[in-house]
């Protein structure tokens, strides 16, 4: 569970709903024709930019905002240096017995791949696929969320169009202009908190995600290359420090790492 996301989400609302209610009562900003223009334009906006498939699996990206336990990088080098190890002590088909320990699926699959006796190349053609493939899945999700950042303000303010146009039919009666200019309004908030605090939000965390599950991938790429190739554990290691912040590099081997 991803509590930055949650808190983010309830410190947003919960602000704008204090500073609603200190200076008037929340009533006042519920406006059933503006919710419908609203939220229900900016759903038909995105059906139209999207498939159904495309939606659905978003809905499936999007669960990475709230529901995600990252990868340990540090986690990664340590189990990919143990694994090379035991390659040079008893070669590479001795590895198969490890393929049961290790949870990531995407990990397992590269070490199988290596004791099936593949190429470097073609392990690394398979492997790179498969990140450029879920890169395109991430980059959807957050590409959905901008649109939708896009798309709500934009039927915000066709619904405030809609609500001036029906005042200045109603100029006779200088009373009702303050209430139906409010109204008239209320379709530009709403957007605006969808814009900002969902959708522009939500792409962001989407994108940081498939960074990080990206670097992460790429990291147990170049181990399992090494080890395909029969690196030298030491040479495996400082192959992996790359990927790490200088405070998470390991020196098993008394190498000098950098500080």
């Amino acid at each position: 569970m991803d509590l930055s996301t949650l808190i983010g989400l309830a410190g947003a609302f919960g602000v704008i709903l204090w500073g609603i209610m200190m200076g008037s009562s929340i009533t006042i900003f519920i406006d059933i024709p503006s919710v419908l223009i609203t939220c229900g334009g900016t759903v038909f906006a995105l059906m139209i930019a999207y498939r159904f498939s495309d939606i659905i699996n978003t809905i499936r990206v999007t669960k990475m905002a709230f529901f995600y336990k990252s990868m340990s990088m540090r986690d990664i080098s340590s189990q990919l240096v143990e694994i090379s190890i035991q390659a040079r002590k008893e070669g590479l088909l001795a590895l198969e017995q490890l393929t049961a320990g290790i949870s990531d699926p995407f990990f397992q699959k590269g070490i199988q791949l290596v004791v099936d006796g593949h190429e470097a190349e073609e392990v690394e053609n398979i492997m790179g696929a498969e990140i450029d493939a879920m890169n395109d899945r991430h980059k959807m999700g957050s590409d959905f969320f901008m649109s939708f950042a896009t798309f709500a303000p934009a039927m915000g303010l066709i619904g405030t169009l809609i609500g001036l146009v029906q005042m200045l039919q109603n100029m006779s009666d200088p009373s009702s202009i303050g209430p139906a200019m409010a109204v008239a309004l209320i379709t530009t908030f709403y957007g605006a908190i969808m814009a900002n605090v969902m959708g522009s939000p939500m792409a962001a965390k989407l994108t940081l995600r498939a960074k990080e599950e990206t670097l992460a991938r790429e990291m147990i790429l170049a181990g399992v290359l090494a080890i395909s190739s029969g690196d030298n554990p030491r040479v495996v290691e400082q192959k992996l420090n790359s990927y790490l912040p200088p405070k998470m590099r390991s020196d098993r081997f008394g190498g000098g790492e950098e500080k």
